[in-house]
């Protein structure tokens, strides 16, 4: 059994919700640098230029990417022979939260209650929290921030075994034509399939977590990944919907059993910023 602070939690999680908003992870640039190259309009270029301009001034000047630095979506990976002490683990995190988005000027951006009384918490918790039991003596922790214009995109539909795989190609393109520019594209596409209703909103909000330069591991699974891009390019909708070729950064898939009657389907867009940082305690 291994012991580990809940301190020592808090600070790490303070940490992630600063680099994750200042500093715009290496596969999501990348990515960016390498649709400005093939973009063809140039209009949609020099769009992409501009929010390549943006990461590299929030990287230098150690400032947000965007203005809505979101709400603090982690998940949690955390061994079997960790023992916590000094605190809980969701005290712990949501004190990491405070702390991140307080010292790191982040704007706060989480309501009390979502429907009468919608007073700010004034320090962006508490967080939405995944956690996962798994075999070691770590804890893994994903922090991805998540703006409310793209989330607001998002959606699930509940498909039957007979909609087959065009009838998720059309789910996905559906929700990806009504979003339009509104998600800040180009966009990276989370989509669950499979599973219960909850479960396929998580998957595809932990698709998002995946690097865009990873595809699925089952050889379908990344067949379809890539069919959905080529869709979503074709939309041209573009950078910031002005047009173009770049709708998408990518499309990342996830998928877990399902009953025999059910095929859910659903899909959380990110905007071009799509965040996420990690560490391993």
């Amino acid at each position: 059994m291994r012991n580990i602070e809940a301190q020592l939690i808090t600070e790490a999680v303070a940490k992630l919700c600063i680099d994750a908003n200042y500093y715009l992870a290496s596969d999501v640039y990348d990515a960016l640098k390498t649709s400005a190259e093939e973009e063809a309009s140039p209009l949609g270029r020099e769009v992409l230029d501009k929010l390549i301009q943006n990461a590299d001034i929030a990287r230098n000047e150690n400032v947000p990417i965007c203005q809505d630095t979101g709400m603090a979506v982690i998940f949690a990976e955390i061994g079997q022979d960790v023992h916590i002490v000094g605190g809980d683990f969701n005290a712990a995190v949501n004190a990491g939260v405070a702390k991140g988005y307080v010292e790191g000027y982040l704007r706060k951006s989480l309501v009390a209650e979502p429907v009468f009384n919608r007073t700010n918490t004034k320090d962006n918790t508490p967080a939405i929290t995944h956690v996962s039991l798994v075999p070691g003596d770590k804890i893994k922790l994903t922090m991805c921030p998540k703006g409310a214009g793209s989330e607001n995109k998002s959606g699930l539909k509940m498909l039957v075994p007979a909609d087959g795989v065009e009838g998720i190609k059309k789910t996905v393109l559906d929700f990806v034509k009504q979003a339009g520019s509104n998600p800040c594209p180009p966009m990276v596409v989370g989509v669950g399939i499979g599973g219960t209703m909850e479960m396929a909103a998580y998957l595809a909000k932990k698709a998002l977590a995946r690097p865009v330069t990873e595809q699925n591991g089952h050889p379908d699974y990344a067949n379809l990944e890539q069919e959905l891009l080529e869709l979503i390019q074709k939309t041209g909708i573009g950078p910031q919907g002005l047009g173009g070729t770049t709708t998408a950064l990518a499309v990342n898939v996830e998928w877990y059993p399902t009953h025999i009657a059910c095929m859910p389907v659903a899909v959380n867009i990110n905007c071009h910023a799509t965040r996420h940082a990690h560490v391993e305690l």
